[in-house]
């Protein structure tokens, strides 16, 4: 029987990311609390958000994204292993991609295309004069 209401292959990608951190499921303090904001009468009614205390580190996790609590669980691991990570390696590897996509767009441009780049320019300049009324006098 699974433990998150997600597929098997989800599941066993967070129980691998868990094994590789080095985290395991008894280090972890799991309580449910009643969430907030929207949902209704579930969300006062019943306890769907999700807390997590990983002891070795004292990291807290909440979660309330969903009406669910099975899914919030999920979330909530997901979020802890990312604080993990990012304590661990200093870097999340979402983020690290950010900050090599933004050394790309910042990159100086070959001359080959800057000079394709300033072509089109003037190509679209051109267009764009030949658009422009003629004034009548």
């Amino acid at each position: 029987m699974s433990m998150f209401p997600v597929s098997p292959e989800k599941e066993t990608q967070l129980m691998r990311r868990m094994t590789a951190l080095g985290v395991r499921e008894t280090d972890i303090e799991e309580s449910f609390v009643r969430s907030g904001g929207h949902g209704g009468q579930n969300v006062n009614k019943t306890s769907t958000c999700v807390m997590l205390l990983h002891r070795p580190t004292g990291l807290q996790v909440k979660c309330q994204a969903t009406r669910q609590q099975g899914l919030n669980r999920f979330l909530a691991r997901r979020l802890l292993l990312d604080k993990i990570e990012a304590m661990k390696t200093g870097f999340v590897a979402a983020q690290r991609a950010e900050i090599e996509k933004i050394r790309r767009q910042k990159r100086k441009r070959s001359r080959r295309a800057r000079n394709k780049m300033l072509a089109d320019k003037a190509l679209h300049s051109e267009r764009k004069s030949a658009r422009r009324t003629i004034p009548m006098d």
